[in-house]
């Protein structure tokens, strides 16, 4: 997988915290650099985290699925896709009870629940093959600890408007990326 691959497997991860972090700005009066930067440290710990387990874990039985592990990475990054799909156009209000608290609690509720994806997609990576896990870590978690820091902001200031679009685009990104993966193992696409 290139660097444009991983970094829009990184952008699609991360608008579900992008999502998250609008509401936080939203419910907040003032939000500065301080409250951006613990959504970004939050959100993004937890994406790069999340796929580094799901990468172990998936080459600890790769080697029993070789022959349909693009299968597996196909529908596992497609049902991500297809959930996040799914959420945006459920949703009603994307804000919950806890608006604007940061707190430790609140925030590692947040943190898994928005990361959860992406130990699927590690388990997917480990799946497709010739990946740096290491480099695709480093790229969801800081792409993630930007887009969180921003959307904060950004909610701050504009509101909700573009929380269904960003889930929206995570879901098709997922879906494309595991459709490509299956192509190129099934020599598709070179």
């Amino acid at each position: 997988m290139g660097f444009f691959e991983l970094l829009f497997l990184a952008v699609g991860l991360s608008m579900d915290a992008f999502a998250v972090s609008v509401c936080k700005g939203l419910s907040m009066k003032n939000a500065g650099l301080r409250e951006g930067a613990i959504c970004g440290v939050w959100f993004g710990g937890f994406q790069a985290l999340m796929p580094l387990i799901g990468f172990f874990l998936g080459t600890l039985f790769a080697d029993a699925i070789k022959a349909f592990d693009h299968w597996v990475a196909f529908a596992l990054l497609a049902l991500i896709g297809i959930n996040m799909l799914k959420e945006a156009f459920e949703k009603e209000k994307c804000c919950d009870d806890s608006g604007g608290d940061l707190s430790a609690k609140t925030m590692l509720v947040m943190a898994v629940a928005t990361s959860i994806d992406a130990l699927a997609v590690g388990i997917s990576l480990a799946m497709a093959g010739n990946v740096s896990i290491y480099a695709a870590i480093a790229l969801i978690g800081v792409t993630t600890f930007v887009l969180s820091a921003a959307g904060v902001k950004i909610g701050n200031i504009f509101g909700s408007r573009y929380e269904k679009g960003a889930q929206i685009a995570g879901g098709v990104i997922l879906i494309l990326l595991g459709t490509k993966i299956l192509l190129e193992h099934l020599g598709v696409i070179g």
